[in-house]
């Protein structure tokens, strides 16, 4: 394997590193070792980020819209180029499969493609009015943007941030996280050899908290743009209410999957099976409250069991592994605590439960029955490779169960009821909804929540017009 790739700030188009600086060590989570450090931005690094993200947006906003069309373009090829490269070091950071880590690369490059393509469809319209009277609405650039990823997903939670910005016109200053560092750099390090500006397009780290407080201080930042939980999510919402700043905020979830007497069953199982345990279930959207109609309800059960307890676990590079190691050990820690919490409450363990070995941050694929909803694992997501089986009366009961909880990502139903899918859509509390698929993402579609899973929306063309601000002119 190669060498891990060079970890380094990037402001204004410089890499930097060492200087006396803070590090945060990176561990390879299939292994519990070392394999990096990370630089953090000092306070001073961070000053001039903002003064070279404000000198980038008055370069890049001007930029006419073919040029940055073929920029962007350019980008996403050279992030297609790089994707095997950028995926490795991905999976030794966060333990996801290699096939896994690539592909999300390549859907960086897909949606920037999108992105750039976009930027010629950013439209205004004039009102009727009078003749000698003209009202035009215009849409502009908001300004320079700081954008927060989490770090299950390391490069798309990044090219989220960057993407939909740099195609509004907006300069861009990233964070990271930094125990999954690497794929961030690479791809703003893709942007700037495309020919983005290297002050339109930033990378820092360093204490969340303080890296944070620091950025959304300055009147130079005029949005942020976050990934991560609801308790940060809120608390950077805090931040920016202070000045004014607007933002996107995509946070936690707690999926309901509602099963229907009348769905395909085995599509059902082999689909969210699957979803539930993908990137050991460290995924915002993944499925986790699973409302089954009761005459179909012990098929499931005993078709999902069979098919969890099949899940090959290993090292994110063996070509067999379906599931990696979970990122960290406090998400061990969590999976301990939820699980033993539920049993004690009447849970029953039907598959996993346990830590495997001693080294990396390994897990069985879990499964519980019969959860009672006063468990803590009902109302909090678990974020770890787990599904909660529930017996549920009919429509009724599922739809209020899936809506009992404050929050409101993703929701996914099976069912061949026509009428009933139009209900589902019409009383479902989601920002997206599946039916009789696993998939709630594309490039060209919104993707964000409701209630206490944010607001706003990245990706599609909203994740573009989300950078911009109206601007109404009116001609006597």
């Amino acid at each position: 394997m190669a060498d891990h790739p060079a970890l380094n700030l990037l402001i204004a188009g410089e890499a930097l590193s060492g200087g006396g600086r803070d590090s945060h060590e990176v561990i390879d989570p299939a292994t519990g070792e070392t394999i990096g450090s990370v630089p953090h931005a000092t306070a001073a690094d961070l000053d001039r980020a903002l003064e070279a993200a404000e000198r980038g947006f008055k370069t890049w906003r001007n930029t006419s819209a073919d040029q940055r069309t073929a920029i962007l373009l350019k980008a996403a090829a050279l992030i297609r180029d790089r994707a095997a490269s950028i995926g490795e070091a991905l999976t030794r950071e966060q333990g996801k499969p290699i096939k896994e880590a690539i592909g999300e690369t390549i859907y960086c490059a897909m949606l920037l493609e999108f992105y750039a393509q976009e930027i010629k469809r950013i439209y205004g319209r004039t009102l009727v009015r009078p003749v000698g009277q003209r009202v035009e609405v215009q849409y502009h650039p908001v300004g320079p943007v700081a954008g927060f990823a989490a770090w299950n997903f390391p490069s798309l939670n990044v090219m989220r941030k960057i993407g939909g910005a740099l195609a509004a016109g907006c300069s861009t200053i990233v964070k990271p996280s930094e125990e999954t560092p690497s794929a961030g750099i690479a791809l703003v390090q893709a942007c700037i050899d495309a020919g983005v500006p290297g002050d339109a397009v930033q990378c820092v780290f360093g204490v969340p908290d303080e890296v944070s407080r620091h950025l959304l201080a300055s009147p130079i930042i005029r949005k942020v743009t976050f990934t991560g939980s609801t308790a940060v999510g809120k608390h950077l919402a805090k931040l920016a209410a202070e000045d004014l700043k607007i933002a996107t905020m995509e946070l936690g979830g707690h999926a309901p999957v509602m099963i229907f007497a009348d769905a395909d069953i085995d599509a059902a199982l082999d689909t969210m099976t699957a979803n539930a345990y993908r990137n050991a279930g460290q995924v915002c959207v993944s499925p986790t409250r699973f409302l089954i109609e009761e005459p179909v309800f012990e098929r499931f059960r005993d078709g999902f069991v069979e098919r969890a307890k099949a899940i090959k676990v290993g090292s994110g590079f063996d070509k067999d592994t379906q599931m990696g190691p979970m990122a960290s050990a406090r998400g061990l820690e969590r999976m301990e605590q939820m699980i033993g919490d539920a049993k004690e409450r009447g849970a029953k363990l039907l598959a996993g439960g346990e830590r495997i070995g001693n080294q990396g941050f390994f897990h069985q694929p879990t499964v519980l029955a019969e959860v009672p909803t006063d468990a803590t694992i009902m109302n909090e997501e678990p974020f770890g490779p787990i599904a909660l089986l529930n017996p549920m009366a009919g429509e009724d009961a599922m739809i209020e169960e899936a809506n009992r909880l404050p929050y409101g990502l993703a929701a996914y139903a099976w069912t061949k009821d026509s009428a009933r899918k139009r209900r589902l859509a019409a009383e479902v509390e989601a920002g997206m909804l599946a039916l009789d698929t696993g998939s709630v993402s594309a490039a060209d579609a919104p993707f964000g929540g409701v209630k206490w899973s944010g607001y706003g929306s990245e990706d599609g063309r909203e994740g573009v017009m989300a950078c911009m601000v109206p601007k109404t002119v009116h001609e006597g």
